[in-house]
């Protein structure tokens, strides 16, 4: 498309206006003549563009930033780039990717929490307008070729089955490609992958050397080249978004090894380690001070002898998970270098789409899913010794303490989820583009906020922002480039004012002055923990320009600047939707009472042959109940192998399988204990009916019950499940019919995949319902230990 036409570029997609002239009957004629066809492009010196966001990353973490964890990929960027020392990001995963992707605050595009705890209200449905069209979308309709690896969290849980609809999906917001995972986390081992809205397998197993990092980048790099080598003139935009490091903290023990006693002294001592080095860096002015160890948060001299062996291997790993991941941002460097375009691409390097993650309990756990479902008293100090060496492997799913996210977070208080304070939600950012930025290797004090990316990078391409996309008007953009920052180190900051709010944890900046107030504390769920009243919450206030830590509370020095500040960050939760605010638990808990769709209701559910991927969402719940499980099957004979239904995984599930030819039932509780249930005959060759029962106990949650096992209506066998998981099996693992995807709930079997065909399989609940034992508030707490 020639330059005269780029004002056409503010009505998203361009509309095609065939060739005014004349037509001709035969096309020999001398008259008949056409322009040719041109494909569509941007302004010419438009650069390539990545956006690198890695996950659960505090300030504090990186050695970019003065942090512990080896990053020598992040440095390099650096050190031919620029570091911003004032990023920041929401607190919280869903709504800062909502708000990267779209230039606008989190609240503005229905995010204002992560999606599995959406409301009816605007401003925390999950459901991104169509009035605010995403930038890839932007991008894809002005020329540019478009992908996404890794992480998607945008999605809303209504539409996370693989019948989607797709809507919000990557491929549906404007990515041409998207190789990933849908949701908050996933299992680094067994991956749960689509391949655009197909479900795809793993490429190995952890046995076969299979490893999540590894296979996200090669496709990254694949894509790319190969983008390259068939469209030169075309630039992409790649997002780039691992699973890492959010938990549970994955990587191969020799990445973790390398880190062997480096974090015997504790937390504290980190911190302080930290702190000095971020001041050598200049990444933190020379004399601010460091904050004092946020609330609740144990000191490191306080801690049992015999756990911090334990604790000290949980940083080991998580240093070793970043170090890992930053290994693999620099494969795609280097791939960039190979291709002759590293420095015509901007590249964007978040690090961190929150402060570090404090989920993981005060001494951290071996499998989240314990601690998560209420039964952390599990976790002993002598339990989690005996699994030091499992910590970070395939039969884990590990997290660590919140002394360590807290040290992530230095020199700021607080973690991930308190958005009023900048531990929550100061992430250190890289931007490299040796064609377009001449400085190298300098800092940038600027402020800045996530939602600044996107005009960035339309200025940077020469694009104007839509004022239609689809046919619907466009609303502002609410960031502001930072471009004018780029050769101008001393340029005034443009970003003045801006809220934050996460679980009513709140805050405003503005001019230099913060205003903040903590409405909860992460690691702090359940029934028994009350929150006070919006009004009756604490604001403290911090003049930045000179407590660039927000280490001195200076509110009762100036209450007039304050109260200014509060009305402010009123004003501004009215102007972008974040109001009412919403710190409740039960009704959130509860899509009737959120008013969220449910896929599934009532007591039975009928499932088909080769069905599968479907999350803990898309079945009916087999917990706290009697329940029962029915397959009409087909044998070619009587030695059958394989899954006929399993749900979940390593770290906690079930199983009604196959061996030998005869029914099996394994229930796998956390992956401590697995209880087994065989059949005392053989399914015969042809057409049958395999059934399970399960009699609950009664009596609570998480009780046991009796297995019953049934062919074709005759008991074969009979035992004892003693425990049962109460609430989720895990975050990622699914339910399949026919086979088992993901991580295994047993290793027991002869073979996964069924040998035979499954006409059915029927899921009844029994009468016995104990569900209403269940704390909504547990249920909550599951769900934020996803984000």
């Amino acid at each position: 498309m020639s330059e005269p036409d780029r004002h056409a570029r503010h009505s998203l997609p361009i509309p095609d206006i065939p060739p005014a002239g004349l037509t001709t009957y035969d096309a020999k004629d001398p008259d008949t003549s056409y322009p040719p066809i041109l494909p569509m492009l941007p302004p010419e010196g438009a650069p390539n563009v990545l956006v690198v966001l890695i996950d659960d990353v505090g300030f504090g973490a990186s050695s970019a930033f003065g942090g512990p964890c080896e990053t020598p990929s992040f440095e390099r960027l650096a050190a031919g780039g620029l570091r911003y020392s004032r990023f920041h990001t929401t607190a919280l995963c869903s709504p800062t990717r909502s708000a990267l992707l779209t230039g606008r605050n989190h609240h503005s595009v229905g995010m204002g929490n992560i999606a599995e705890l959406a409301t009816s209200a605007p401003g925390n449905n999950s459901m991104w307008p169509n009035t605010a069209a995403p930038l890839a979308k932007i991008l894809r309709y002005n020329g540019y070729s478009t992908a996404q690896f890794g992480k998607c969290h945008e999605v809303p849980v209504w539409e996370t089955s693989p019948m989607g609809p797709y809507r919000q999906w990557p491929t549906g917001m404007g990515f041409d490609y998207f190789y990933g995972f849908i949701g908050g986390e996933t299992n680094q081992w067994y991956p749960a992958l689509y391949e655009g809205t197909t479900p795809v397998e793993p490429a190995g197993t952890p046995e076969d050397g299979y490893y999540f990092n590894d296979d996200l980048s090669s496709h990254a790099v694949k894509w790319m080249r190969q983008q390259k080598a068939l469209m030169p003139d075309r630039p992409f935009f790649a997002y780039f978004a691992p699973g890492a490091t959010h938990a549970p903290h994955h990587v191969p023990a020799e990445w973790a090894d390398k880190y062997k006693g480096r974090f015997d002294k504790g937390w504290d001592a980190l911190r302080e380690e930290t702190f000095a080095r971020q001041k050598e860096l200049g990444v933190v002015p020379p004399d601010c001070d460091l904050t004092q160890r946020s609330a609740g948060i144990p000191a490191w001299e306080d801690i049992d002898d015999a756990l911090k062996p334990v604790l000290a291997r949980q940083m080991e790993i998580y240093a070793g998970y970043l170090e890992n991941t930053d290994h693999h941002v620099g494969l795609l460097i280097d791939a960039l270098d190979d291709m002759g375009i590293l420095d015509q691409t901007l590249i964007y390097v978040i690090i961190g789409d929150n402060g570090a993650s404090a989920e993981g309990s005060l001494q951290g756990t071996f499998n989240e899913m314990i601690t998560l479902g209420g039964f952390a008293a599990l976790e002993t100090a002598e339990f989690m010794s005996s699994k030091i060496d499992e910590f970070g492997g395939p039969e884990a799913y590990n997290h660590y303490a919140v002394g360590w996210a807290h040290a992530m977070d230095t020199p700021y208080q607080w973690t991930k989820q308190v958005a009023s304070h900048f531990g929550g939600t100061r992430n250190g950012t890289i931007v490299h583009w040796p064609r377009g930025i001449e400085a190298k290797g300098e800092i940038r004090h600027q402020f800045h906020h996530v939602i600044d990316v996107c005009p960035t990078v339309l200025e940077v391409a020469g694009l104007p922002h839509p004022t239609f996309v689809d046919g619907v008007q466009q609303k502002p953009m609410e960031g502001v480039s930072m471009a004018y920052s780029f050769d101008d180190p001393a340029a005034a900051e443009r970003h003045e004012t801006q809220y934050f709010e996460m679980f009513g944890n709140r805050g405003i900046y503005h001019k230099g002055w913060t205003a903040v107030t903590k409405h909860r504390t992460p690691w702090e769920t359940g029934a028994d923990v009350k929150t006070p009243a919006f009004d009756d919450d604490v604001w403290e206030l911090y003049d930045t320009t000179t407590d660039w830590t927000q280490a001195h509370d200076v509110a009762a020095e100036h209450p007039d600047k304050l109260h200014e500040l509060q009305r402010l960050w009123l004003i501004e939760a009215v102007k972008y939707n974040v109001v009412p605010l919403d710190d409740r638990f039960v009704e959130r808990g509860l899509p009737e009472t959120a008013g969220r769709p449910t896929l599934i209701q009532g007591r039975r559910q009928l499932l088909f042959g080769g069905m599968g991927r479907l999350t803990e969402n898309s079945v009916l719940m087999m917990k706290n109940t009697s329940f029962s499980l029915t397959a009409e099957l087909s044998v070619p004979d009587a030695n059958a192998e394989g899954v006929i239904v399993a749900q979940g995984g390593v770290s906690g599930g079930h199983s009604l399988y196959v061996k030998g030819g005869r029914p099996k039932y394994c229930y796998n509780f956390f992956g401590l204990e697995r209880y087994y249930v065989e059949a005392t005959e053989a399914i015969p060759a042809g057409g049958h009916q395999v059934r399970m029962e399960f009699a609950y106990d009664g009596g609570g949650i998480g009780k046991g019950g009796t297995v019953t096992l049934y062919i074709d209506g005759r008991v074969v066998g009979d035992g004892r499940v003693e425990q049962t998981e109460a609430f989720l099996f895990s975050a990622d693992e699914t339910c399949d019919v026919g086979d088992e995807y993901g991580s295994p709930v047993t290793t027991d079997y002869g073979a996964k995949t069924f040998t035979g065909e499954i006409a059915w399989v029927e899921i009844d609940l029994g009468l016995d319902d104990h569900n209403h034992l269940i704390r909504p508030e547990d249920r909550v707490n599951l769900a934020m230990g996803f984000q």
